[in-house]
Protein backbone atom coordinates (compact mmCIF):
# COMPACT_ATOMS: atom_id res chain seq x y z
CA UNK A 1 0.00 0.00 0.00
CA UNK A 2 1.20 3.35 -0.58
CA UNK A 3 1.60 6.11 1.86
CA UNK A 4 2.04 9.35 1.17
CA UNK A 5 -0.23 11.36 3.31
CA UNK A 6 1.02 12.66 6.72
CA UNK A 7 -0.97 14.16 9.61
CA UNK A 8 -4.80 13.73 10.58
CA UNK A 9 -6.24 16.87 10.61
CA UNK A 10 -3.80 18.93 8.81
CA UNK A 11 -2.65 16.63 5.70
CA UNK A 12 -0.17 16.93 3.80
CA UNK A 13 0.11 14.76 0.46
CA UNK A 14 3.56 15.09 -1.63
CA UNK A 15 4.19 13.59 -5.58
CA UNK A 16 6.77 13.17 -7.85
CA UNK A 17 10.32 12.15 -8.89
CA UNK A 18 13.99 13.84 -8.57
CA UNK A 19 14.24 14.18 -12.36
CA UNK A 20 9.93 14.16 -13.13
CA UNK A 21 8.77 17.49 -14.79
CA UNK A 22 7.43 18.75 -11.13
CA UNK A 23 7.44 17.78 -7.52
CA UNK A 24 4.05 19.01 -5.48
CA UNK A 25 2.08 18.68 -2.53
CA UNK A 26 -1.60 19.17 -1.47
CA UNK A 27 -2.17 20.74 2.01
CA UNK A 28 -5.63 20.04 3.44
CA UNK A 29 -7.25 21.75 6.46
CA UNK A 30 -5.76 24.76 6.87
CA UNK A 31 -8.04 26.93 8.61
CA UNK A 32 -9.48 29.76 6.38
CA UNK A 33 -7.88 33.07 6.45
CA UNK A 34 -4.30 32.68 7.09
CA UNK A 35 -2.49 35.89 4.50
CA UNK A 36 -0.21 33.77 3.10
CA UNK A 37 1.52 34.88 -0.92
CA UNK A 38 4.37 33.15 -2.92
CA UNK A 39 7.22 34.93 -2.13
CA UNK A 40 6.43 33.66 1.49
CA UNK A 41 8.43 30.38 0.45
CA UNK A 42 11.29 31.69 -1.06
CA UNK A 43 13.43 32.38 2.39
CA UNK A 44 12.84 28.81 3.45
CA UNK A 45 13.25 26.96 -0.21
CA UNK A 46 16.62 29.10 -0.40
CA UNK A 47 17.84 27.40 2.67
CA UNK A 48 17.11 23.51 1.98
CA UNK A 49 18.37 24.42 -1.86
CA UNK A 50 21.32 22.94 -3.63
CA UNK A 51 23.92 24.82 -5.15
CA UNK A 52 23.69 27.34 -3.08
CA UNK A 53 27.84 26.94 -1.60
CA UNK A 54 30.34 24.21 -2.70
CA UNK A 55 29.32 22.39 0.12
CA UNK A 56 25.98 20.95 -1.11
CA UNK A 57 25.16 19.16 -4.28
CA UNK A 58 26.02 21.18 -7.61
CA UNK A 59 22.02 21.17 -9.47
CA UNK A 60 20.45 24.31 -9.23
CA UNK A 61 16.60 24.70 -8.82
CA UNK A 62 15.12 27.67 -9.25
CA UNK A 63 12.32 26.30 -6.44
CA UNK A 64 9.81 28.74 -8.05
CA UNK A 65 6.15 28.36 -5.74
CA UNK A 66 3.19 28.09 -7.53
CA UNK A 67 -0.29 28.43 -5.59
CA UNK A 68 -2.86 26.06 -7.58
CA UNK A 69 -5.54 25.75 -5.18
CA UNK A 70 -6.53 27.27 -2.02
CA UNK A 71 -5.79 30.72 -1.99
CA UNK A 72 -7.75 33.63 -2.98
CA UNK A 73 -6.73 37.14 -2.61
CA UNK A 74 -3.73 36.04 -0.64
CA UNK A 75 -5.43 34.25 1.80
CA UNK A 76 -6.23 30.62 2.30
CA UNK A 77 -10.03 29.38 1.71
CA UNK A 78 -10.18 26.31 4.16
CA UNK A 79 -10.01 24.25 1.04
CA UNK A 80 -7.03 22.17 -0.20
CA UNK A 81 -4.11 24.14 -1.41
CA UNK A 82 -2.21 23.07 -4.01
CA UNK A 83 1.84 23.68 -4.78
CA UNK A 84 3.37 23.00 -7.08
CA UNK A 85 7.53 23.25 -8.52
CA UNK A 86 9.50 22.26 -11.95
CA UNK A 87 12.39 20.68 -12.05
CA UNK A 88 14.22 22.66 -14.50
CA UNK A 89 17.70 21.57 -13.49
CA UNK A 90 17.86 17.33 -13.04
CA UNK A 91 20.86 15.53 -15.20
CA UNK A 92 19.56 12.45 -16.31
CA UNK A 93 22.38 11.16 -18.14
CA UNK A 94 24.65 10.92 -14.70
CA UNK A 95 22.74 8.06 -13.98
CA UNK A 96 22.63 5.83 -17.19
CA UNK A 97 25.36 3.96 -16.54
CA UNK A 98 24.00 2.72 -13.16
CA UNK A 99 20.63 2.17 -13.90
CA UNK A 100 20.11 -1.18 -13.56
CA UNK A 101 22.65 -1.41 -10.36
CA UNK A 102 22.01 -1.21 -6.77
CA UNK A 103 24.15 1.57 -5.03
CA UNK A 104 25.39 0.15 -1.74
CA UNK A 105 23.33 1.98 1.47
CA UNK A 106 21.02 3.16 -0.80
CA UNK A 107 16.81 2.96 -1.32
CA UNK A 108 17.43 1.31 -4.94
CA UNK A 109 17.57 -2.11 -3.96
CA UNK A 110 14.71 -1.92 -1.38
CA UNK A 111 12.65 0.22 -4.00
CA UNK A 112 12.99 -2.95 -6.51
CA UNK A 113 12.26 -5.64 -4.46
CA UNK A 114 9.23 -3.71 -3.23
CA UNK A 115 7.40 -2.52 -6.30
CA UNK A 116 9.48 -4.65 -9.04
CA UNK A 117 10.53 -1.80 -10.67
CA UNK A 118 12.08 2.25 -9.96
CA UNK A 119 12.84 5.23 -11.43
CA UNK A 120 16.65 5.38 -11.18
CA UNK A 121 17.41 8.80 -12.30
CA UNK A 122 18.37 10.96 -8.99
CA UNK A 123 16.79 7.98 -6.72
CA UNK A 124 13.31 9.04 -8.20
CA UNK A 125 10.83 9.29 -5.55
CA UNK A 126 13.60 8.80 -2.74
CA UNK A 127 15.57 11.68 -3.45
CA UNK A 128 16.12 14.30 -1.00
CA UNK A 129 14.52 16.13 -3.74
CA UNK A 130 10.98 15.14 -2.53
CA UNK A 131 11.37 17.01 0.78
CA UNK A 132 11.22 20.58 -1.26
CA UNK A 133 7.53 20.49 -0.40
CA UNK A 134 7.35 19.44 2.97
CA UNK A 135 9.63 22.71 3.16
CA UNK A 136 6.86 24.38 1.33
CA UNK A 137 3.94 22.71 3.57
CA UNK A 138 6.07 24.01 7.01
CA UNK A 139 6.08 27.80 5.59
CA UNK A 140 2.11 27.34 5.80
CA UNK A 141 2.37 25.62 9.24
CA UNK A 142 5.08 28.20 11.30
CA UNK A 143 2.73 31.04 9.81
CA UNK A 144 -0.21 29.79 11.56
CA UNK A 145 1.73 28.71 14.32
CA UNK A 146 3.00 32.50 15.01
CA UNK A 147 0.07 33.98 14.49
CA UNK A 148 -2.36 31.94 16.19
CA UNK A 149 -0.14 30.39 19.35
CA UNK A 150 2.95 32.61 18.98
CA UNK A 151 4.85 29.10 19.10
CA UNK A 152 8.66 30.13 17.26
CA UNK A 153 10.13 26.62 15.32
CA UNK A 154 13.86 27.44 15.00
CA UNK A 155 16.91 24.87 13.89
CA UNK A 156 20.75 24.04 14.07
CA UNK A 157 23.60 21.72 13.64
CA UNK A 158 24.56 20.25 16.55
CA UNK A 159 26.92 17.82 14.66
CA UNK A 160 29.22 16.92 11.72
CA UNK A 161 31.23 13.95 11.77
CA UNK A 162 32.99 14.21 15.05
CA UNK A 163 32.91 18.06 15.49
CA UNK A 164 30.72 19.70 18.04
CA UNK A 165 29.47 23.49 18.39
CA UNK A 166 32.05 25.06 21.35
CA UNK A 167 29.11 27.42 21.97
CA UNK A 168 25.19 27.78 21.06
CA UNK A 169 24.74 31.18 19.87
CA UNK A 170 21.30 31.05 17.64
CA UNK A 171 21.93 33.91 16.89
CA UNK A 172 24.50 33.62 14.16
CA UNK A 173 22.94 30.13 12.73
CA UNK A 174 21.52 31.80 9.66
CA UNK A 175 24.81 33.81 9.08
CA UNK A 176 26.65 30.46 7.66
CA UNK A 177 25.83 28.10 5.54
CA UNK A 178 26.02 25.24 8.07
CA UNK A 179 23.56 26.54 10.28
CA UNK A 180 25.89 26.29 12.99
CA UNK A 181 25.72 28.04 16.58
CA UNK A 182 29.37 29.15 16.91
CA UNK A 183 30.36 31.72 14.20
CA UNK A 184 34.07 30.86 15.57
CA UNK A 185 33.81 27.60 14.31
CA UNK A 186 33.02 28.25 10.81
CA UNK A 187 36.61 28.09 8.97
CA UNK A 188 37.33 24.87 11.19
CA UNK A 189 33.74 23.38 8.92
CA UNK A 190 34.92 24.88 5.66
CA UNK A 191 38.14 23.39 5.68
CA UNK A 192 36.39 19.86 6.56
CA UNK A 193 33.93 19.73 3.87
CA UNK A 194 36.48 20.52 1.15
CA UNK A 195 38.70 18.15 2.36
CA UNK A 196 35.96 15.51 2.78
CA UNK A 197 34.52 16.47 -1.11
CA UNK A 198 38.47 16.44 -2.25
CA UNK A 199 38.40 12.90 -0.80
CA UNK A 200 35.03 11.75 -2.72
CA UNK A 201 33.40 10.83 0.77
CA UNK A 202 30.78 11.70 2.83
CA UNK A 203 30.04 12.29 6.62
CA UNK A 204 26.92 12.51 8.68
CA UNK A 205 25.40 15.17 10.76
CA UNK A 206 23.04 15.69 13.94
CA UNK A 207 20.36 18.48 13.60
CA UNK A 208 18.19 19.81 16.51
CA UNK A 209 15.02 21.77 16.27
CA UNK A 210 13.99 23.90 19.36
CA UNK A 211 9.92 25.06 19.70
CA UNK A 212 8.90 27.94 21.77
CA UNK A 213 5.82 28.77 22.90
CA UNK A 214 4.14 25.60 22.59
CA UNK A 215 0.95 25.61 24.87
CA UNK A 216 0.21 23.01 27.28
CA UNK A 217 -1.93 20.10 26.23
CA UNK A 218 -1.17 19.35 22.90
CA UNK A 219 -0.54 15.52 21.75
CA UNK A 220 -3.09 12.48 21.94
CA UNK A 221 -2.35 9.83 24.40
CA UNK A 222 -2.07 6.96 23.56
CA UNK A 223 -1.33 6.38 20.02
CA UNK A 224 -1.02 10.33 19.41
CA UNK A 225 1.11 11.06 21.89
CA UNK A 226 3.00 14.57 20.94
CA UNK A 227 6.82 12.56 20.86
CA UNK A 228 5.75 9.57 18.80
CA UNK A 229 4.53 11.63 16.08
CA UNK A 230 7.40 13.92 16.24
CA UNK A 231 9.83 10.36 16.34
CA UNK A 232 7.79 9.67 13.33
CA UNK A 233 7.74 12.77 11.24
CA UNK A 234 11.13 13.12 11.70
CA UNK A 235 12.04 9.59 10.73
CA UNK A 236 10.47 9.91 7.35
CA UNK A 237 13.17 12.51 6.40
CA UNK A 238 15.27 10.58 4.17
CA UNK A 239 18.75 9.46 5.44
CA UNK A 240 17.35 10.11 8.84
CA UNK A 241 18.36 6.92 11.21
CA UNK A 242 17.74 8.11 14.54
CA UNK A 243 15.30 10.53 16.65
CA UNK A 244 15.73 11.65 20.75
CA UNK A 245 13.15 13.59 22.22
CA UNK A 246 15.10 15.66 25.19
CA UNK A 247 18.12 14.02 26.50
CA UNK A 248 17.23 11.14 24.69
CA UNK A 249 19.54 8.03 24.97
CA UNK A 250 21.46 9.80 27.77
CA UNK A 251 18.51 8.88 29.81
CA UNK A 252 19.68 5.84 30.27
CA UNK A 253 22.49 6.95 32.27
CA UNK A 254 20.76 8.89 34.06
CA UNK A 255 19.25 8.70 37.32
CA UNK A 256 15.60 9.33 38.46
CA UNK A 257 16.66 11.84 40.90
CA UNK A 258 18.60 14.06 38.02
CA UNK A 259 16.36 13.64 35.37
CA UNK A 260 13.00 14.71 36.66
CA UNK A 261 12.04 18.05 35.73
CA UNK A 262 11.32 18.87 39.27
CA UNK A 263 8.35 22.23 39.73
CA UNK A 264 7.74 24.65 41.52
CA UNK A 265 5.47 28.20 41.56
CA UNK A 266 8.29 29.68 39.49
CA UNK A 267 9.02 27.00 37.10
CA UNK A 268 10.37 24.28 35.93
CA UNK A 269 13.80 23.44 37.24
CA UNK A 270 15.22 21.77 34.22
CA UNK A 271 14.01 19.97 31.15
CA UNK A 272 15.45 16.56 30.47
CA UNK A 273 12.24 15.25 28.83
CA UNK A 274 12.05 18.10 25.94
CA UNK A 275 8.81 19.84 26.87
CA UNK A 276 7.05 16.96 26.35
CA UNK A 277 5.37 14.30 29.13
CA UNK A 278 2.81 11.27 29.22
CA UNK A 279 2.97 12.63 25.07
CA UNK A 280 1.39 15.44 25.69
CA UNK A 281 3.32 19.12 25.49
CA UNK A 282 4.38 21.29 28.93
CA UNK A 283 4.51 24.31 28.07
CA UNK A 284 8.23 24.02 28.19
CA UNK A 285 10.83 24.55 24.99
CA UNK A 286 10.23 21.37 22.87
CA UNK A 287 13.72 20.08 21.92
CA UNK A 288 14.16 17.01 19.52
CA UNK A 289 17.63 16.35 17.45
CA UNK A 290 17.89 14.08 14.46
CA UNK A 291 20.80 11.65 13.54
CA UNK A 292 21.42 12.25 9.58
CA UNK A 293 23.67 8.64 7.98
CA UNK A 294 26.32 9.69 5.49
CA UNK A 295 25.44 10.14 1.86
CA UNK A 296 25.60 7.02 -0.16
CA UNK A 297 26.26 8.20 -3.39
CA UNK A 298 29.33 8.36 -3.60
CA UNK A 299 32.57 9.02 -6.15
CA UNK A 300 34.17 6.00 -4.62
CA UNK A 301 33.70 2.80 -5.94
CA UNK A 302 31.98 0.04 -3.39
CA UNK A 303 30.52 -2.96 -4.37
CA UNK A 304 27.05 -3.62 -5.32
CA UNK A 305 24.48 -6.17 -7.14
CA UNK A 306 22.81 -5.37 -10.49
CA UNK A 307 19.50 -6.44 -11.35
CA UNK A 308 20.33 -9.76 -12.60
CA UNK A 309 21.95 -10.59 -8.87
CA UNK A 310 25.94 -10.08 -10.47
CA UNK A 311 28.20 -8.33 -8.29
CA UNK A 312 29.29 -5.28 -9.94
CA UNK A 313 31.82 -2.28 -8.36
CA UNK A 314 29.17 0.88 -8.16
CA UNK A 315 30.35 4.35 -8.82
CA UNK A 316 28.16 7.62 -8.47
CA UNK A 317 28.92 10.16 -10.59
CA UNK A 318 26.25 12.61 -10.69
CA UNK A 319 25.70 15.73 -8.29
CA UNK A 320 25.34 14.92 -4.77
CA UNK A 321 25.70 16.30 -1.27
CA UNK A 322 28.90 14.94 1.11
CA UNK A 323 26.96 15.49 4.32
CA UNK A 324 23.11 16.24 3.84
CA UNK A 325 22.76 17.36 6.97
CA UNK A 326 23.73 20.54 5.59
CA UNK A 327 20.55 21.04 4.01
CA UNK A 328 18.40 19.27 6.73
CA UNK A 329 17.54 22.24 9.27
CA UNK A 330 14.33 23.52 7.30
CA UNK A 331 13.30 20.03 6.83
CA UNK A 332 13.32 18.96 9.82
CA UNK A 333 11.58 22.43 11.04
CA UNK A 334 8.89 21.91 8.44
CA UNK A 335 7.95 18.52 9.84
CA UNK A 336 8.04 19.45 13.36
CA UNK A 337 5.87 22.39 12.59
CA UNK A 338 3.42 20.45 10.56
CA UNK A 339 3.45 17.87 13.77
CA UNK A 340 2.36 20.99 16.19
CA UNK A 341 -0.02 22.28 13.85
CA UNK A 342 -2.32 19.65 13.06
CA UNK A 343 -1.82 18.39 17.10
CA UNK A 344 -3.21 22.03 17.86
CA UNK A 345 -6.12 21.28 15.55
CA UNK A 346 -7.11 18.14 16.87
CA UNK A 347 -6.55 19.42 20.49
CA UNK A 348 -8.91 21.94 19.69
CA UNK A 349 -11.28 20.05 18.46
CA UNK A 350 -11.15 17.53 21.19
CA UNK A 351 -10.61 19.52 24.26
CA UNK A 352 -11.41 23.13 23.11
CA UNK A 353 -13.61 24.12 26.04
CA UNK A 354 -11.38 22.44 29.07
CA UNK A 355 -10.67 25.05 31.02
CA UNK A 356 -7.36 26.36 32.95
CA UNK A 357 -8.23 24.57 36.16
CA UNK A 358 -4.84 25.06 37.98
CA UNK A 359 -2.09 27.82 36.88
CA UNK A 360 0.29 26.94 34.09
CA UNK A 361 3.83 26.38 35.46
CA UNK A 362 6.54 28.73 33.75
CA UNK A 363 8.97 27.46 31.44
CA UNK A 364 11.54 29.09 34.16
CA UNK A 365 15.92 29.06 33.43
CA UNK A 366 15.50 25.42 32.20
CA UNK A 367 15.14 26.43 28.31
CA UNK A 368 17.57 27.91 26.25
Amino acid sequence: MSNNTFGRLLRVTTFGESHGPAIGCVVDGCPPGLAIAPEEFRHDLDRRATGKTRHTSARREADEIEILSGVYEGRTTGTPIALLIRNTDARSKDYGSIAEQFRPGHADYSYWQKYGLRDPRGGGRSSARETTMRVAAGVIAKKWLAERHGVRVRGFMSQIGEIFPNGYDLGVVEDNPFFWPDAAQVAELEAFMDALRKSGDSVGARVDVIADNVPPGWGEPIYGKLDGELAAALMSINAVKGVEIGDGFAAVAARGSEHRDEMSRTGFASNHAGGILGGISTGQQLHCSTAFKPTSSLRLPGRGLDVHGNEVEVITTGRHDPCVGIRATPICEAMVALVLMDQALRHRAQCGDVGEVTPRIPAGDADG
